[in-house]
């Protein structure tokens, strides 16, 4: 039996010994190499060391090795290399030049794991960071694009939300090269997600697929623009199924491993988290500042649109007109056929206002039946005066609530900005008292706000 004294220590190590010459040429490398770069000793001697450097980190691998080469001790350097079958290695080096033998002498060790934990946990707390900072969710959506990104390849890259109510997918985020996002679709439309989602598991399609799987995948995608590699992973939360990431790639040099499924797996949990987080902050956001019943933007969301326009309107030098309606005898709708057909009434009377006005104008309910209208970048007074017609001629026309027939007529005040006021709080009362003369003469009706007097 061969003692130990006799082996080859250096071949024992863990850690990779290796000797290069000034020009990075490899002389020796120990067994451990193999195990580290993917390489065994005899396929490397004689070629360059740096030739199998990561190329974002060549620069930097030059200037250190010239620095050895100088005489200065290497301690604790770190770079990339590109192993045989292409994944990437990260290693720390301690090295040293022997002037005698005009070579380096360098150890490199293996940190590719710890790599790997760090930046499990780099991206555990920037998806976290994200859904704290990202102001919607579409900018979370490029924000976790982003870190995925520096994952795995992703190029092409979706968000897919599964609404189980109506049994729909939709696709926020979808960026590809190919294909443009497709339509929501019901769920049982694309066996991939269907599978990822209801199964709950992740799914990886590569050109190796099963008969079986390739049959079903060739069927959900474009014949002429299917990807090579489809791979998808479910976004779980408590409360079931929330959607799925989805990457494409339609390239063998983008290809995914079950080593990415993996992966990819694990920042789903994160990723889900935070989508869950970030919709409901905007729920929440919602809440406060629309009305639950007609969903038109509320008083304080009014008043901070009218302060923002009133702005614009200084600055531009343009006209900005508000219009003040209040339903004729609402009251008697809700005594007579209860709160239930008034509060129908009302989300039919939001509707047809903003059938009445510009994508651009806001339409909001103040409470009660007190809506507002408020209309931008008008140059003459009779544009907020033909509206007004307009919403009148409207109101001409009964309400549908649910079979029953209802006429309701409403009383309207005009103010225009800078004529009755550069404030958002007396603009609005002058919009307020207009409407109130206009009722107090038998409603359905138009009035202008009277030019305030000035001393």
């Amino acid at each position: 039996m061969q003692s130990i004294s006799s082996l080859n220590l250096v071949d024992l190590l863990l850690d990779a010994v290796c000797i290069v010459r000034g020009d990075s040429s490899i002389v020796f490398v120990s067994s451990a190499f193999e195990r580290i770069f993917g390489y065994t000793p005899d396929e490397v001697i004689g070629k360059r060391m740096l030739d199998m450097v990561h190329p974002d980190d060549l620069p930097a691998t030059q200037r250190q090795a010239h620095n050895v080469t100088q005489g200065e001790l290497q301690l604790q350097f770190e770079n990339r290399y590109v192993r045989k079958d292409g994944s990437i290695a990260h290693i720390r080096w301690t090295a040293r030049w022997l002037p005698d033998k005009q070579v380096r002498l360098a150890v490199a060790h293996d940190i590719t794991a710890r790599k790997a934990t760090e930046s499990m946990q780099a991206v555990i707390y920037a998806i976290s960071e994200a859904a704290h900072t990202t102001h919607n969710l579409q900018a979370l959506f490029q924000h976790i694009h982003q870190i995925v990104g520096g994952l795995l390849p992703a190029t092409n890259f979706a968000v897919a939300l599964y609404n189980p109510h109506d049994d729909q997918l939709s696709f926020p985020y979808h960026v590809n090269e190919h294909l443009p996002a497709p339509e929501p679709m019901a769920l049982a439309e694309d066996p991939r997600y269907a599978e990822v989602i209801r199964g709950g598991a992740t799914l990886l399609l590569t050109p190796d697929s099963s008969v079986a799987k390739a049959t079903h995948w060739r069927a959900a995608a474009h014949a002429t623009q299917a990807p090579l590699y489809w791979l998808g992973v479910p976004l779980q939360t408590q409360r079931g199924p929330l959607g799925a990431l989805v990457l494409q790639s339609y390239t063998e040099q983008g290809r995914y491993t079950d080593k990415d499924k993996e992966l990819l797996q694990f920042v789903s949990t994160q990723v889900a988290a935070a989508i869950e987080r970030k919709q409901m902050y905007e729920r929440l956001e919602h809440m406060a500042q629309y009305d639950q019943l007609t969903h038109l933007p509320n008083r304080q969301l009014f008043l901070d649109r009218l302060k923002t326009a009133l702005a614009r309107a200084r600055r531009d030098q343009t006209l900005l007109s508000l219009l003040f309606i209040d339903l004729d005898r609402f009251k008697e709708v809700n005594d007579t056929l209860g709160h239930a057909m008034g509060d129908l009434l009302l989300q039919r009377v939001a509707q047809r206002l903003l059938e009445c006005v510009r994508a651009s104008d806001t339409v909001a309910r103040l409470g009660g039946d007190e809506f507002v209208v408020l209309l931008e970048g008008g140059q003459a007074r009779e544009h907020a005066c033909a509206v007004a017609d307009k919403i009148l001629a409207a109101f001409g026309q009964d309400f549908d609530l649910e079979g029953q027939r209802l006429y309701i007529q409403p009383s309207i005040g005009v103010a225009i900005y800078p004529e009755h006021g550069g404030e958002e709080h007396r603009l609005l009362g002058h919009a307020d008292e207009a409407m109130y003369l206009s009722k107090r003469n038998g409603g359905n009706q138009v009035r202008v706000a009277l030019a305030p007097l000035h001393s």
